[in-house]
């Protein structure tokens, strides 16, 4: 007779299990990666969402998923499930079906009304697992680039243009900036982000852009050593948003080369971002500074 299943919490006994698990479906000890996550989980636990599924006193599958709020553009809450494994013995007992629920509540108790997630191309099985449970391919597409540098000759880079860490005082400055670019108030998400890189980051990847001590752009980055499946380190370009004033300065890719300079010191072979697929200044931008297609399919489903 099959056990029942019961969906919980995530708690830090977990910790084994769920390396365990992963172990066997990505070949790879990822310790270090669930320990960052579980500290998030008990530092900041509206930022992320975890749960894990039992039968009797045994673990048997888990998932965790951040909960977004102005990453990429987006304006509500949704969650991004970026890790879920199951016991082998149980892949095809539903457990990953009740995760998915349990994972579902928890998000829309934190007021999320979507759910998205990557796979890459490849991953029939997991894409056929997401088509049955409700998700659509989303209007996002996934973009990415080596940390080669790429040559942009149609900007006009002649002002004299400052980057460096961002810092605790740039924050009213970049919300101040944000609100004319994007036409909405994200200063709680800006708020985070900025404690996020000022707190986390052994290296900083955060930057601001100043010309004539005037802020001129901003970029918000961060180091994953784990999401989505990946099994090799990542940097994920969150936001960049440069003054309406000085487009086509040169602000925007002196920003980004400079994040790719900082980039270099760590394990990190690539930068992917999301962006709307008729976003067409950003994916415009984003192609000439040497991002494009990655081969991963963003999918979204409705929660709430």
């Amino acid at each position: 007779m099959t056990e029942t299943t019961t969906v919980r919490p995530v708690r830090p006994g977990d910790a084994d299990a769920i390396v365990r698990i992963d172990r066997a479906w990505t070949g790879r000890s990822r310790t270090e990666f669930y320990a960052r996550r579980l500290a998030t989980l008990a530092e900041r636990p509206r930022t992320l969402v975890a749960v894990a599924a039992e039968q009797g006193t045994r673990l048997v599958g888990f998932a965790f998923a951040r909960v977004l709020d102005g990453e990429f553009g987006g304006s509500a809450p949704v969650g991004a499930l970026d890790a879920i494994a199951v016991d082998a013995e149980q892949e095809r007992a539903g457990v990953a079906t009740s995760l998915l629920a349990g994972l579902e509540a928890a998000l829309v108790a934190q007021g999320a009304r979507a759910l998205r997630t990557e796979v890459d191309w490849s991953e029939h099985g997991m894409t056929a697992f997401f088509s049955a449970s409700g998700f659509r391919l989303s209007p996002r597409v996934v973009l990415e680039r080596s940390l080669e540098p790429a040559a942009v000759d149609d900007e006009d880079a002649s002002e004299a243009i400052l980057v460096r860490s961002m810092t605790e005082q740039d924050l009213q400055r970049i919300v101040r900036l944000d609100r004319r670019v994007t036409g909405r108030d994200r200063s709680a998400y800006l708020a985070r982000k900025a404690g996020e890189a000022l707190t986390e980051s052994a290296v900083r990847v955060s930057l601001v852009a100043e010309v004539d001590g005037q802020l001129a752009g901003f970029l918000m980055a961060r180091v994953d050593f784990g999401e989505f499946g990946r099994t090799e380190p990542t940097a994920v370009l969150d936001t960049i948003g440069v003054d309406p004033g000085l487009s086509r300065r040169g602000v925007g890719t002196a920003l980004l080369e400079q994040l790719l300079r900082n980039l270099g010191s760590l394990r990190v072979e690539r930068v992917i971002t999301e962006v709307r697929w008729n976003d067409l200044p950003l994916l415009g931008f984003l192609g000439r500074t040497g991002f494009g297609p990655a081969q991963r399919l963003a999918f979204e489903k409705e929660i709430a």
